[in-house]
C-alpha cells in the first residue's frame, strides 16, 4: 500500500462520504485543476471559470471544510486559494461499523414529531411565522407543521419524535445523547416560571429536568421573527444514557440503562419530551429548533460507540 506523503493524504472509512460528497459536482473538481499549478484568488477563479463568484465561494467552502484546499488572506482582503494534496488514498471498510464516525449524529426538526398530546394555550411557529391559529391544538396535526422550528404548549402535554437506528447490527454502543432548547411556557414569559420537563425513550424514564423560567427578558440569538414580550430562548440541555445509568447535564438523573432501552437497529428509537399532569411543575415548555432561540440546532440525537 502506497504511503502518504506531502501531496497525498489516506481517507479513512469513516471520513469516505464527506469527502465523496465535497468532490460530488463538476465544478468542485474544476476549481481543484485551476488550482493544480499555484493558488489563486477568489475573483481569478471566478474570471478562469466563467461562474458567479457567489456560487464559486459557496464551493470552495465545501472543499475547504474538506480539508482539500486552504485559503488565506492577501492583499486587499483578498481570499487566495491553494490546493493542499494532489492524490487520495481511500481505505475501504472491512469490518461491519468502520465506515461510520465514532459518533453518529442524527437531528430532528422540531416539526416532525410523530405523536403529541397537546391542549391550549399552545402554538407553532415557523421561520415566516404562525402556524395555523394560535392555542387551537389542532395546528399540531396540519400538514403545514412539518415547518415549525419553535413549539410551546402552557400546561401538561407531550411531543415524541420517532429516530432511526443508524448502527448496522451488533455494533455496540457506548452512549446514547439527546440535546435540545428547551423552557417552560408563560403567558407573555416570566423569568421565574419553573416546570418540570420529562425525557423518556422507549417509553423508559431518563429524567426530569426543572427549567427556572420562560426566558423573554431579551432577544434570541436567533428569534428575529418572534416580537418582544414572549419567549425568545431557552437553555441547551443535554440527557444522556450509559450502563451507568442516566443523567442531565452530567448529573445522575435516573437508573435507566442502556440495556433497557431494548435499541433494534430496525426499529424506531421512540423519543417523548414531556411535561406530565402530576409534575410539581406543570407549565408547559417552549422547545426551540434550529432558526429560534440562542442555539442553531434542532433536536439532535447521539450514538457514542463502543471503541475497538
Amino acid at each position: 500500500m502506497a504511503e502518504p506523503t506531502d501531496t497525498m493524504r489516506r481517507i479513512p472509512a469513516h471520513q469516505i462520504q464527506e469527502v465523496a460528497k465535497a468532490l460530488a459536482g463538476d465544478l468542485r473538481l474544476r476549481i481543484l485543476e485551476a488550482l493544480g499549478e499555484r493558488p489563486k484568488s477568489i475573483t481569478q477563479l471566478v474570471e478562469e471559470l466563467g461562474v458567479a463568484q457567489p456560487t464559486v465561494s459557496i464551493n470552495v467552502q465545501a472543499l475547504e471544510q474538506a480539508g482539500l484546499l486552504t485559503s488565506s488572506q492577501g492583499s486587499g482582503r483578498e481570499k487566495i486559494c491553494a490546493r493542499t494534496l494532489d492524490k487520495l488514498l481511500f481505505e475501504l471498510p472491512m469490518r461491519p461499523g468502520e465506515g461510520l464516525h465514532e459518533v453518529e449524529e442524527l437531528s430532528m426538526p422540531v416539526g416532525l414529531y410523530t405523536d403529541c398530546e397537546i391542549g391550549p394555550p399552545c402554538g407553532l411557529y415557523g421561520l415566516e411565522g404562525k402556524i395555523g391559529c394560535p392555542d387551537d391544538p389542532r395546528a399540531f396535526y396540519m400538514p403545514e407543521r412539518v415547518q415549525a422550528n419553535m413549539l410551546w404548549f402552557s400546561e401538561a402535554g407531550y411531543v415524541e419524535y420517532s429516530f432511526a437506528n443508524p448502527l448496522p447490527k451488533g455494533i455496540p454502543l457506548q452512549q446514547l445523547m439527546l440535546s435540545a432548547e428547551l423552557c417552560s411556557e408563560a403567558e407573555g414569559y416570566n423569568q421565574e416560571w419553573p416546570s418540570d420537563i420529562s425525557l423518556s425513550i422507549n417509553g423508559k424514564p431518563i429524567g426530569t429536568w426543572t427549567c427556572q423560567g420562560d426566558f423573554g427578558d431579551r432577544k434570541g440569538k436567533l428569534s428575529s421573527n418572534i416580537p418582544l414580550g414572549s419567549s425568545q430562548y431557552g437553555l441547551l440541555t443535554e440527557w444522556s444514557i450509559s450502563e451507568e445509568g442516566s443523567c442531565i447535564n452530567g448529573e445522575k438523573s435516573a437508573e435507566t440503562v442502556l440495556s433497557d432501552l431494548n435499541l433494534q437497529y430496525n426499529c424506531p428509537i421512540k423519543v417523548r419530551l414531556e411535561v406530565r399532569e402530576d409534575a410539581m411543575n406543570c407549565r408547559g415548555l417552549n422547545l426551540f429548533g434550529s432558526g429560534y432561540g440562542d442555539h442553531p440546532q434542532d433536536v439532535k440525537l447521539r450514538f457514542v460507540r463502543t471503541a475497538d
